[in-house]
Parts: C-alpha cells; sequence; structure tokens
C-alpha cells in the first residue's frame, strides 16, 4: 500500500483545513486508515482513524467533535476535515493504513504503513 497526503497549509485558529490520504496498492475492506501528528520536540501521537468500507471511527479526545474522517471509496481516498483549529493542532500529519484498528493509538508503532507528512500551521 501507498499513501500519499495532501492539503496541508496555514490557517488562523478557528478555520478548518481538510486532508486528503490517497491510498494506492491491495487495500481490503477490513483495512484502516488514519491519521497520525507530530509536533516539534513532541512524540508522534494518534488523531483519527476509519476502517476503510464501514463507518467505524475512532478519534483522540484532543480532536473529538472538531475533526471528521471519511472515505471516498471510489477514489481510494481519505478525508480528515479539522474544523474550530487551534494553535496545538499544529503538526506534521501523517497518513497511516493497517489491518487492525487496534493499532490506531498512542505513537502508532506497529502501524504497517505510512505516507509522507504534510504540515499544518494555526496561528493564533
Amino acid at each position: 500500500v501507498q499513501l500519499q497526503a495532501f492539503g496541508g497549509g496555514s490557517v488562523q485558529a478557528g478555520g478548518s483545513l481538510r486532508l486528503s490520504c490517497a491510498a494506492s496498492g491491495r487495500i481490503f475492506s477490513s483495512d484502516v486508515m488514519g491519521w497520525f501528528r507530530q509536533a516539534p520536540g513532541k512524540e508522534r501521537e494518534f488523531v483519527g482513524a476509519i476502517v476503510w468500507r464501514a463507518s467505524n471511527t475512532r478519534y483522540s479526545d484532543s480532536v473529538k467533535g472538531r475533526f471528521t474522517i471519511s472515505t471516498d471509496n471510489a477514489k481510494n481516498t481519505v478525508y480528515l476535515q479539522m474544523n474550530s483549529l487551534k494553535p496545538e493542532d499544529s503538526a506534521t500529519y501523517y497518513c497511516a493504513a493497517d489491518q487492525f484498528l487496534a493499532t490506531f493509538r498512542s505513537n502508532g508503532n506497529g502501524i504497517d504503513y505510512w505516507g509522507k507528512g504534510t504540515q499544518v500551521t494555526v496561528s493564533s
């Protein structure tokens, strides 16, 4: 599986951004796609995940209610809609894929596939 993320940028606090992650290769209906982020000097942290062809989602407490993950199965793309952005959301965001939803937690150690990061900067 190859992953390519798009959509990072700079925005003021309270604004919105949408990240996209295009997946190619063998993707099974039970596979899980999701996002992690890493700010300078901090450990990588889980943001959210979705089972590829189901509606099961999981979010970190820090983004719950503000971020939404969705998929476009026809385009093999997963999206991260980020609303009400805060300066503490500033980080490099990484798209990830794995067989198991349980792997999408903490710092993502054990995740099978990673995309290159895309930078999100939120100014106050």
